[in-house]
Order: structure tokens, then C-alpha cells, then sequence
């Protein structure tokens, strides 16, 4: 991590953690308020393949404003009518849209997962000047921010909630995610729940004699 952090000053560079999560309509969990002798109860509709998939990117530059970035898929009814997990190929199109939008190097840090190994995000990125990957140590969770965007959602407006159909999951899930991007203080606060630190990149002045 902390040669990642050096490579990105050196840059530059925007730090750019990437993770991905799954939704399902059945609510998550959280706490509420109730009758006395009443357990709160949330009916919900048992359709495990209405599903939304996010990948999301939190990402970080000393001196500038936070931003979270994301794509999302929905999981399709039928089986063998087209690909639902995320491709290398989303990834790396995810990381192209991250560098338009941040118009600045990055450096993308994510887990182990086999997509983000595959050779074709490996030759992308051996061919593209302004990405460098580093890979997670295994199951270190706690060390993406990310982590924290799936936390402010489930404990946010997922929390609770009988989705009618799996529109109105996308639209909450839309809603929750177009919050945290208006708000770095939260994204902000993701980074800092790891234990990490942003450091500026030191400068120096040449004076020619």
C-alpha cells in the first residue's frame, strides 16, 4: 500500500480503489422502531434473480475533491441469455471512464478476484502509461473504502425497504449511490475507516544560477 501511495505522488495520480457488491430485493437488515410484544416484520417478495450488481470506484487525490464512480448490471430471469458477473472487459472500460472524468494517471487498487487477473486487463494496463494495478493482500476486506459505500447503503436506503419489483431496487440503489457522490465528506470518511492516510507529494523549487 504504501508503494502504491508513492507511485501516485510520483504521478500525480488519483488513488482509486475498486470493489464490487450484489443487491437483491430481500431488505438488508437494521434497526427499528416498534409496538411493545410487536417484532417489527417486512414482507417481501422471494425472487433471489431480481439482482443488481455494482462495481464502484472511491477515489482519492490530495487536494481535490473525492469522487465515487460506479457501474452497474442487472442479473437476468433466464439463464444462457447473456453474461451477468462483470467481464475484464467492464472493468477496463470502468477504468477509461475513471480517467476522462479524473483527466489525471491513476492508480487502481483492488482484491485478488480471477476478472481483475485476466491477461487482457494485464496487457491493458501494460499498454497505458497512466494505469498502474496493485492487488490487495487476500482477505483484507478492511483496507478497501469501498467497503464503506456497501456499508452506507445497506445501513442507508436498502435498510428496511420492500421492493416491489426490481425497478424500484434499481432506483434506490441509484438514489444511494447519487447521495455519497454528492457528498466527499462521506467518501472521505470510507478512506478513513480503513486506517489509511493520503500523504501530498513533496515539491521542490530549482533556482538556475
Amino acid at each position: 500500500m504504501a508503494a502504491g501511495g508513492m507511485t501516485a505522488a510520483a504521478l500525480g495520480a488519483y488513488i482509486v480503489f475498486e470493489d464490487e457488491a450484489g443487491f437483491s430485493m430481500t431488505p438488508s437488515r437494521a434497526r427499528t422502531w416498534g409496538r411493545r410484544g410487536h417484532t417489527p416484520v417486512v414482507r417481501v417478495r422471494g425472487r433471489s434473480w431480481r439482482r443488481w450488481s455494482i462495481a464502484a470506484m472511491c477515489c482519492y487525490k490530495p487536494g481535490e475533491t473525492s469522487r465515487l464512480i460506479y457501474r452497474s448490471r442487472r442479473h437476468r430471469k433466464h439463464k444462457g441469455k447473456g453474461r451477468d458477473t462483470f467481464a475484464w472487459s467492464d472493468y477496463r472500460d470502468l477504468v477509461v471512464r475513471a480517467h476522462i472524468q479524473l483527466q489525471a494517471p491513476i492508480v487502481l487498487i483492488w482484491d485478488n478476484l480471477n476478472t481483475h487477473r485476466a491477461s487482457g486487463m494485464r496487457d491493458y494496463a501494460a499498454a497505458h502509461d497512466w494505469l498502474t494495478i496493485i492487488q490487495l493482500p487476500s482477505y483484507s476486506p478492511d483496507l478497501n473504502p469501498v467497503e464503506g459505500v456497501w456499508s452506507l447503503l445497506r445501513r442507508g436506503p436498502l435498510a428496511n425497504t420492500a421492493f416491489t419489483d426490481d425497478e424500484h431496487l434499481e432506483r434506490t440503489l441509484r438514489r444511494g449511490l447519487r447521495h455519497i457522490q454528492l457528498r466527499p465528506d462521506l467518501i472521505d470518511g470510507c478512506f478513513a475507516g480503513t486506517g489509511l492516510t493520503l500523504t501530498h507529494q513533496p515539491t521542490t523549487t530549482r533556482r538556475d544560477q
